[in-house]
């Protein structure tokens, strides 16, 4: 026995009522209770005064077994005298109850009290034997063959007593517990795999029962299963599992049953003989034999209805073979209590199906009920099963109306399972049932509801039409046309972009078939027309009136990577001294020139590729390659930003033109390509600066160029140019100077041009004069209205940038062409009145004093502007 758990025991009284011819009182107590434990106030309870009970002599009378309890005799109260065990006293019985009499003098009475003790788990499961061995033959004996194992038994009952049982693991066995439609449960050790004696001779394996109570109590057996090397065929029983019914009152030496089973096999491996394997309970084995030869189970002990209703008997055939083999069948033997009669039940109208929507009242079915027995034995107690939703109703003596209680709803159960049970008031009572199949009728009282109230899919672009996208559920509990559901795109519920800024609605997009709720694209998909999609699918059922449901789908379109990189024609403004230029060859690739003076430093930027990409994400993620030449040349290109820039300081070996080779290619999957190949042409510094300048004048800014002729043209064209603007410099210097002369000579009374060290540098110019101001090479013009037909130019030739870094942020100043005289510092702001036609947009301002570089100022009455075309 197990000890009993918990520091205290708690003590449950149940009832106390007694009278004065005999009354009864009831107590209950677990068992294992520590003595001296109060099981209750049992003085009290009979209605004894104080002090009265020890007066009385109130004692228990002794009867034949120990009752463990005692009357205390100064409180009259009942208390555990000795250890209380459920399993001694009642063994598998419930409720375990002990009847007492107790005796009161002065008068003499006698008081009927009983006690009930209460199970605990105090008792682990508990294996026939602690080790169990098996013999199995390699090959023949095919994965999935099933050997009976003796299950454990638990003193315990209820909870206490529900047994589970696993098994170490093992990749050859497994178990499987299987249960009867009369509660029996039978084990059985599952081959998973062909054995191999070679390989492991012996398996050992551990078998564990735990039963239900808390905490839990296991129990083990080791199961050794030995691999034999033999037989191809087993016994057979013609039956796996032979029922038997006996009268509790059968008399010993009785025929039971006989078992037959057949071996394929001849000689002594066909020969059989049986023997009782496993039996349960274990007290089997006293009460049943069986005969070796013939397979007849005789009675050999007595049956006892309420101590035992159900023996299961393992049957073990084996033949002689070496090593023998054997085949196993269970005989389940009922032990009928003895009989008077046991009511009987009929159903005698029925009305089926019952609407769900059914009134509460409704009568499903009318009952009768009848016992051929009289008195007690024949008055009948009827009561249904489950309670809910159903209920009996008495009309008169032996009719019954099953009546609805509670509303229905079929989409919860569709089908009710009633039992009407009938109970005699015998001793022991009789028994009898009757099932009652109601099945219950749909009303189209449910919606569709989709699983999701918003789905997101996701598809690729460029998809196949018709290409199934994704598959939209909705679920209608009802039946029938109630629950059949057609899908469809609601029109009103959402849509896409279209390419032009429109709207297109998403039925010209997709489609969803009515009976599967498969999506499917109507047409391929294109991430660069539509990314996202949202529209509402409507499942309708069938029902009368039609029900619906929505829901909303987003379709998100994922990019594929189907465009490649697209080379952009030159923008103005590209930095680094050469002058470039590009020409188209193709979708995906260009060709570009450009020049690059020698010496010039390292990370100098010569041109810069430029590309796009139609797709997104990485698809669109361009990175620039230098593909031409390879290994350490005298150029790079920015691995993102497209910039072709010096490595190292360009020298003349390097030689007069250098090919590069620059490869676009985005980040997709496959990856896909531009190319770019650019002619980068080595010159003096002198004419790479007049290169850029002819460029300017030609792409209005330093840029790319087209290669028109090839590098050879380009190279002769930028000579002949460099000679035609020393020559232009020349006769404008000549010319310029002459004007500048002249024009100081005529306007010095009315004009200044200041220029030196000072607070401000400033010239105002108006119907008398003009002013200007200069920092690095942007200019201020401050023009009077009425000198609407005067024109204001100013001339910087360009020359060669000096050499160094600072030749990309400062361009270089000409030689002066004037010479500059400082005067006084100018007032912080010039009042109106100085230059009286200044409009107040451009108010004059004081600048900072730095020196102004040499300009030609010249200005004459024309009919046009300057840079209006001639």
């Amino acid at each position: 026995m197990g000890v009993c758990g918990g520091p205290a025991v708690r003590v449950l009284v149940l009832a106390a009522a007694w009278a004065l011819g005999g009354g009864q009182v009831r107590y209950s107590v677990p068992e294992e209770a520590k003595a001296g434990t109060v099981v209750g106030r049992l003085a009290q309870d009979l209605g004894l005064e104080a002090g009265e009970a020890e007066a009385r002599r109130l004692r228990l009378v002794a009867q034949g077994r120990r009752a463990s309890v005692e009357v205390s005799g100064a409180s009259g109260a009942l208390v555990v005298s000795s250890r209380l065990d459920r399993e001694e006293l009642c063994g598998k019985s419930a409720p375990c109850a002990l009847r007492l009499e107790v005796l009161v003098e002065r008068p003499l009475r006698v008081f009927h009290v009983e006690l009930e003790v209460t199970d605990i788990n105090d008792n682990a499961p508990l294996f026939p034997a602690a080790r169990r061995n098996l013999s199995i033959a390699e090959f023949t004996t095919l994965p999935g063959s099933r050997f009976p194992l003796e299950g454990a038994s638990d003193a315990d009952i209820g909870a206490n007593a529900q047994l589970s049982y696993s098994l170490s693991p093992s990749e050859h066995f497994s178990l499987d517990l299987q249960k009867t439609e009369e509660d029996v449960e039978s084990l059985f050790l599952v081959l998973g795999k062909a054995l191999d004696r070679e390989s492991v001779p012996v398996h050992r394996l551990v078998l564990t029962a735990s039963d239900g109570g808390r905490p839990s109590l296991s129990g083990t057996m080791e199961l050794v299963v030995s691999v034999l090397d033999v037989n191809d065929n087993a016994p057979q029983f013609n039956q796996s599992v032979y029922k038997v019914q006996l009268l509790e009152n059968t008399g010993r030496g009785t025929f039971v049953i006989r078992v037959n089973a057949t071996d394929l096999d001849e000689g002594t491996n066909g020969n059989i003989s049986y023997s009782l394997g496993q039996l349960f309970p274990q007290e089997g084995r006293d009460v049943f034999g069986i005969d070796r030869n013939s397979g007849e189970i005789l009675l050999r002990g007595n049956l006892d209805f309420e101590e035992v209703g159900l023996y299961r008997l393992q049957v073990d055939a084996a033949d002689q073979g070496n090593p023998p083999l054997s085949g196993h069948c269970k005989v389940v033997v009922e032990v009928l209590d003895v009989n008077d009669n046991a009511p009987e039940v009929w159903v005698t109208s029925l009305s089926v199906p019952v609407p769900e929507d059914a009134a509460v009242g409704t009568v499903v079915a009318l009952l009768s009920v009848s016992d051929r027995d009289s008195g007690a034995n024949g008055r009948v107690r009827c009561a249904v099963w489950p309670a809910a939703p159903f209920g009996l109703v008495a009309t008169f003596a032996g009719s019954y109306s099953l009546v609805l209680r509670e509303a229905l709803d079929r989409e919860r159960v569709s089908e009710y399972e009633v039992e009407v049970r009938a109970e005699d008031g015998g001793a022991p009572p009789l028994r009898a049932s009757r099932g009652v199949r109601v099945p219950v009728s749909d009303v189209n009282d449910n919606a569709p509801a989709f699983a999701q109230a918003v789905y997101t899919v996701l598809a690729r672009e460029n998809n196949a039409a018709g290409a199934e996208l994704a598959r939209l559920w909705a679920r209608d509990p009802d039946e029938a046309g109630n629950g059949r559901v057609s899908y469809s795109v609601w029109e009103g519920g959402g849509g896409g972009a279209a390419p032009g800024g429109g709207w297109r609605a998403a039925s010209s997009y997709v489609s969803v078939d009515a009976e599967s709720g498969r999506l499917r694209a109507l047409q391929p998909l294109d991430y660069e027309e539509v990314q996202v999609l949202q529209f509402e699918v409507r499942a309708v059922d069938a029902g009368e009136p039609p029900l619906c449901g929505n829901a909303t789908v987003q379709l998100f379109v994922v990019d594929e990577n189907d465009n490649a990189p697209a080379l952009l024609p030159a923008a103005g403004g590209g930095p680094g001294p050469g002058a470039a230029g590009s020409a188209a060859s193709g979708p995906g690739s260009g060709a570009w020139w450009a020049w690059a003076a020698w010496g010039a430093p390292a990370g100098q930027v010569v041109a810069k590729i430029r590309a796009v990409d139609a797709d997104s994400g990485y698809n669109a993620w361009l990175r620039y390659e230098l593909w031409e030449p390879r290994g350490k040349g005298p150029f790079r290109v920015g691995l993102y930003s497209g910039e072709v820039s010096t490595a190292r300081a360009l020298e003349e070996a390097d030689g007069p033109r250098q090919r590069l080779v620059i490869v676009v290619r985005d980040h997709g999957e496959p990856a896909r390509s531009a190319t770019a190949t650019l002619s980068v042409s080595l010159v003096e510094g002198a004419e790479a600066a007049l290169a850029a300048a002819g460029s300017s004048s030609a792409a209005s800014g330093p840029g790319l160029r087209a290669a028109e002729g090839g590098p050879a043209a380009a190279a002769a064209a930028a000579t002949t140019n460099v000679w035609l603007v020393v020559a232009i410099c020349a006769v404008s210097s000549l010319f310029l100077l002459a004007v500048v002369l002249y024009g100081a000579s005529r306007w010095a009374p009315r004009a200044a041009v200041l220029s030196g060290p000072g607070p401000a540098t400033l010239v105002c110019a108006s119907e008398v004069g003009s002013w200007s101001y200069s920092q690095r090479q942007s200019r201020s013009l401050c023009v009077a209205d009425g000198a609407g037909k005067s024109d204001l130019m100013v001339f910087s030739p360009n020359v060669p940038p000096p050499p160094g870094p600072a030749a990309k942020e400062t361009q270089p100043q000409p030689p002066a062409l004037l010479d500059t005289v400082s005067g006084p510092p100018l007032p912080p702001s010039l009042p109106p009145s100085l230059c009286p036609s200044v409009p107040p947009s451009l108010a004059c301002r004081p600048f900072p004093r730095r020196p102004l570089p040499a300009a030609a100022l010249l200005a004459r009455p024309v009919g046009r502007r300057w840079w209006e075309p001639g």
